[in-house]
């Protein structure tokens, strides 16, 4: 049953009308997966992971390959390795490409990671579970913006925290690659240089910076409550996972204290999510695979960045219970610098917080029921005095939760219906020129409940939707825009309480990932029912 499938991962909603959607051919042929015996139950052994994401688009001509690292992971000490910049390819790539390769078998938790050249992160990454008989899997992701970072020798380090022993016999065998396509890359695809941040949250920026984004890799996770942050009620109400503040997540930016960003964090289901890894074997939630960092448009702030001196860059979560852990917020600074100019000179001239409203009620009975309401709204300005004349950014962010969180006593019954919007407007002004506009509206849903019957049998019927929809405008006029739609559907029950071969486990998944716009289409459908592969149609 064997099978390797890529799964490629999308750079970022806001590129995908320029660089994804003009590498994604049209499709017409429409193919269907043979249907295959499909047993009455799990077995030992099921499909390897997969996923419907387009796959990366790869350039004709020449090309060169490295390998970053290569590791069986047992405990949670980091690989570490070196890299070395490749040969006969040049220093100037029209893609790079990052490849990661996976095997496990046995029995094993879904497992966090992340890969650092440089001490930049280019993937944070988590594993699907193993059968007993053993699974392969490969994640592809376009790295071609971290091209600054590999033009040098690195150090690398890599980390899937990890436990074998007795029980959990799972070693995670990893390798990962880049591959470089020979070429100029677009100017919007690479930065010239990529940062991170010091000793003490520390930036220095060049200081003719033109333009800077800040990307952070956001993820609950590690165990414990903030893993499943978006089920969490206020103290008073008898549940788990509690917070005083209940569910509201907002990962904040700020620049020597001001607050810079505001972003919603995406909620993340991993492969033993929902207290169901049934549903998660062969199709996982949307981003399980390559987590795709939150991004900032710092540039507003370039005219006090780039005096030259070291500047504070702190991330914080909202709503972290004070004292508990669970989040990771690494940072990559990308720096797009003027040429024509040794120092851009500029200034803040908006910053215009709305207040951040967040209503998390709880209603005693049965079932149990927190209702949350919040938002949050951000738009900074400013501008640069460039060599190609005063360049004008302006940002707007605006986020909204809303959510329905229903349990009953003991927690049998846990269900949640929840919504979450992150709205963003950029705008570009240069003196007579038109200005150029980009509007994401991104939207992320969860709809779904866990419950245990009386006889011990536990059933997750789940949807996640991960949306965006980009419009690109230039003087008012539309010139571009792109459509995404990944949504995960699942329905899988066992039985509670016994060892995996009595558990009788049966499960569907779907996944229809939907990408289309002013320059292509892209929608294909995969579905697994007990682990077999029944469905694979694409169509445009």
């Amino acid at each position: 049953m064997k099978r390797r499938i890529v799964m490629s991962m999308l750079v970022g909603a806001t590129l995908l009308a320029s660089t994804l959607l003009g590498a994604v051919p049209a499709q017409s042929a429409e193919r269907s997966a043979q249907r295959a015996d499909v047993p009455a139950e799990f077995g030992t052994d099921w499909h390897d992971p997969m996923t419907a994401t387009p796959p990366i688009q790869k350039p004709h001509g020449k090309f060169c390959q490295v390998t970053l690292a290569e590791a069986q992971l047992r405990d949670f000490t980091p690989y570490k390795g070196t890299y070395t910049p490749p040969r006969g390819c040049g220093d100037r790539w029209s893609k790079v490409v990052l490849r990661l390769e996976g095997k496990v078998k046995g029995r094993q938790f879904d497992r966090l990671g992340y890969l650092h050249v440089g001490g930049v992160e280019i993937l944070r990454t988590s594993t699907p579970e193993p059968s007993p008989d053993g699974i392969e899997w490969n994640v592809e992701k376009d790295v071609t913006r971290y091209s600054d970072t590999f033009r040098r020798g690195q150090d690398v380090e890599m980390l899937i925290g990890n436990v074998v022993d007795d029980t959990y016999t799972g070693v995670i065998d990893v390798k990962a690659t880049l591959t470089f396509s020979a070429g100029k890359p677009t100017a919007a695809a690479a930065p010239d240089k990529v940062l991170t941040l010091g000793d003490g949250n520390a930036l220095t920026t060049p200081r003719n910076s033109e333009r800077i984004l800040a990307e952070v890799y956001a993820t609950g996770s590690g165990g414990g409550c903030e893993e499943f942050w978006y089920l969490a009620v206020p103290g008073k109400a008898p549940y788990s996972c509690q917070a005083d503040d209940g569910p509201y997540r907002e990962v904040q930016i700020k620049v020597d204290g001001q607050l810079a960003g505001v972003a919603a964090p995406f909620p993340h289901v991993w492969t033993g999510g929902w207290s169901n890894p049934f549903l998660w074997y062969v199709i996982p939630g949307p981003r399980a695979f390559d987590v795709k960092p939150v991004t900032y448009d710092l540039t507003p702030f370039a005219g006090l960045l780039d005096d030259g001196r070291p500047h504070r860059v702190e991330v914080s979560v909202v709503g972290v219970p004070e004292g508990q852990s669970g989040w990771s917020a690494p940072v990559n600074v990308l720096v797009w610098q003027d040429a024509g100019r040794a120092q851009v000179t500029g200034k803040l001239t908006v910053h215009k917080e709305g207040e951040l409203t967040n209503s998390s009620t709880y209603t005693a009975g049965s079932p149990e029921r927190v209702d949350t309401d919040a938002a949050h709204r951000l738009t900074v300005a400013g501008y640069v005095d460039t060599s190609h004349g005063r360049v004008t950014t302006t940002v707007s962010r605006s986020l909204t939760d809303t959510s329905v969180h229903r349990w009953t006593d003991g927690e049998n019954v846990d269900g949640l219906d929840a919504t979450w919007s992150d709205d963003e407007a950029v705008t570009i002004e240069r003196r007579g020129g038109p200005a150029r506009t980009t509007r994401t509206h991104r939207t992320y849903t969860m709809n779904g409940s866990t419950t245990i019957g009386d006889d011990a049998r536990l059933r997750t019927v789940l949807t996640l939707g991960d949306r965006a929809a980009v419009v690109e405008t230039r003087g008012g006029r539309r010139t571009g825009w792109s459509r995404l739609d990944d949504t995960v559907t699942g329905d899988a029950t066992y039985t509670t309480g016994v060892p995996r071969e009595q558990r009788h486990a049966v499960g569907t998944t779907s996944e229809r990932h939907r990408l289309y716009g002013s320059t292509g289409c892209y929608d294909r459908t995969l579905t697994t029912v007990q682990g077999v592969l029944t469905q694979d149609r694409s169509r445009c």
